[in-house]
This record gives structure tokens, sequence and C-alpha cells, in this order.
């Protein structure tokens, strides 16, 4: 069995407690970094038992490789999770940017892969290719990527979208836990991405689903020996009638920003399977007894989210652990309250519930 490892994603700087993804990714977005602030969200992350921090990766945001540099060399023990996309650099500048960072943080982080879910955005950055394209290209990267990890010296590969001949690097990926590599996240919920996965991924990360249907889809990729990841939000408290009144709010807020007609304008111009799919899952409010839609066209697809007390949430939580679900993105409203609740009243029920599962031989 992998090692079970919740994550969190860091907020950005400056992000109000109850924002959508939409109203993140506004003009009125800075897009700069407020150190103080999460650098502190790190400690507090540290102290809750959360293995890495999610930094994420859009024109409105900070460079996700310089912020996790600037973060790990102030913090003792998280990781970070830095989202990235391929036809942006070229592989070998890539890798010697990640083996650099991985000698200043001790190889503290792991590279959460994605294609792209808005062709606009993608043209922001120069990138034209359509949706399978750009999966077929992330596919060479990585797979120059991996051989530079795995012997530095002579890499030589041609192929549809890259070219290198006798690559070579003299900064090799530093970690004292072992690693030769970092843990490698395929994000998306398509065909395509789980292929990826497979061929060059150690975990592939989806948008939650139900439990039975990430069951389903992920068999081949758990025969492959690649864990299965799920994102999510949680929003828990010390009743579950105190929990759903809590999402009822987040999304009954009084607000300026048009949420709604912001993410239905964002789904409606992306080509993301897991954005359309997770979007068209917001019409039955429950998807299971725990798993609620109810932010979903407000706030984002990764709001969908495990809703109740603690020990509504840690079942719904070990309900992916028995689909073979390993390793979990989480968020949470108020973003920094809501993990804190977590580390201190869900996930020890979680561990205590995996631990005496092994005792008993289950």
């Amino acid at each position: 069995m992998h090692e079970l490892k919740f994550h969190w994603r860091l907020p950005q700087g400056g992000e109000r407690s109850g924002a959508s993804r939409a109203e993140q990714n506004s003009l009125e977005s800075t897009g700069l970094p407020d150190l103080e602030a999460q650098l502190a969200f790190c400690r507090a992350a540290e102290d809750a038992g959360i293995h890495s921090l999610l930094t994420d990766f859009g024109w409105a945001k900070p460079d996700p490789i310089l912020l996790a540099t600037a973060l790990g060399m102030s913090t003792r023990s998280i990781g970070f999770i830095v989202a990235y996309r391929s036809g942006l650099i070229c592989p070998t500048s890539f890798v010697q940017q990640l083996n650099t960072l991985s000698c200043l943080i001790d190889g503290r982080f792991s590279l959460n892969i994605v294609a792209g879910h808005s062709p606009e955005e993608q043209h922001y950055y120069g990138d034209w290719l359509e949706h399978d394209d750009r999966y077929t290209r992330t596919e060479e990267f990585l797979g120059i990527c991996r051989a530079l990890w795995s012997r530095q010296h002579g890499v030589t590969a041609a192929g549809q979208h890259y070219r290198v001949e006798d690559s070579r690097l003299n900064t090799p990926f530093h970690s004292t836990y072992g690693r030769t590599f970092p843990e490698l996240f395929i994000a998306g919920n398509s065909a395509q991405a789980r292929a990826l996965a497979i061929a060059q991924g150690t975990c592939w990360m989806q948008i939650a689903t139900t439990p039975r249907e990430m069951a389903a889809t992920g068999r081949d990729v758990l025969a492959a020996g690649v864990e299965l990841g799920a994102r999510m939000s949680v929003i828990a408290r010390e009743t579950r009638e105190e929990a759903i009144a809590a999402a009822h709010a987040l999304i009954g807020e009084s607000r300026p920003f048009d949420h709604r007609r912001a993410e239905h304008a964002f789904v409606q111009n992306s080509d993301s399977a897991s954005v359309a799919s997770t979007f068209a899952l917001g019409e039955h409010e429950w998807l299971t007894p725990y798993l609620w839609t109810g932010a979903v066209r407000s706030h984002g697809t990764p709001a969908i989210a495990l809703v109740g007390s603690a020990e509504d949430v840690a079942a719904g939580l070990l309900d992916y652990v028995e689909a073979g679900i390993s390793q979990f993105i989480l968020s949470g409203w108020p973003k920094l309250e809501e993990m804190v609740f977590f580390g201190r009243a869900v996930l020890p029920l979680v561990r205590e519930r995996i631990e005496s599962a092994r005792i008993v031989g289950v």
C-alpha cells in the first residue's frame, strides 16, 4: 500500500477567505506573493500534519518555482507541489531549475503537471496547441525530463515537439530522502491524462468524483504501479448541521463579484475534461452522503467538497482510500482555519482508523 499523504492548496498572496477561482483570477488580483502571510500558512500546515502545499500556475499568480524556492528556504519540513505546464521551457532547462531547487530545499517538492485548461490563457504564453496535442507534447516533455533524472548525461531525443542531442547536466537532483527525481502528479480527468499518468507519472491526480467512479477509472492506473490522487475541498465543523450551514453560507454571501456568471464563462471557454465533467455534476447537490457539489458552479471545479462533522469527513476520506486513493490535495474555507481544524480533528481520526484496520488485518 502506498503512503497516505494529505496536501493543501497554498492561498495566493492577498487572497480573500471566501474568494472563488474566477475572483482570484480577475484583473483586480495583484498576482504577487505575500511571503509573510504565506510563510505563516506554511508553518501552520507543518503543525497540522500536512505533507505539501500546492503552488498554483496561471497568469494571475506568481511563478510557482520561484515561490516554492522562497518559501522552502524559510521552512523546515513542509513540501511543495509545484504546478507547471509543458511548452513554456525546454526540458533540459526545466530539469536544471528543479535540480537547483532540490539542492536549496532538500528535494521537498513534487510536480503537478497540467496540460492547460483554457485556450485563451495558453495563448497568453504563446501556446496554440489543441487539447490532445498538448498531452502528446507533455509526454515528450516528461520523457526527456525523466531520462535526464535517470542518467544526467547523454540524453538524445527527437520527437514532434522537442529535440535534444547528447543533453547533459552537471546539477543532479538532491534529496536526503532517497529520491532521484520528484513525484510527478499528472492532473486531469480525461483519458489522455490517464494514459500520460501511466506512461510518465507517479500519480494520476483527478478532480474528485465519487469513490466508486474513481475506483473504476483508476483500476488500470493502479495496475501499472501508479498512484491515484483526488483534489477536492473540505468543509468540516463540530457537527454536520454546522458544516452544511457553513457550506450554504459560502455560496450565499452577497458580493459585488458575480461568481456564477464568471465561472460559467470560464467553463464555456475551457477545453478541459475535468472542468466540463465536474461542472456538470453540479446538477446534483449531493453525490454521496458527504460529497457536495453546491459550490462548483460559483467557486470552480476544485470546490467539490466533503461536508460534515470531523467523523463524516474522515469516513468520506476513508471511502476514497478504500477505492485506491493515496494522495489528496485539499482546500477549504476559511482557508487557514479549515486546515487547522482538519489537522486537529479529521486527520487523527483517519490515521487512527487506518491503523486499527491494519491491526485487525483488514
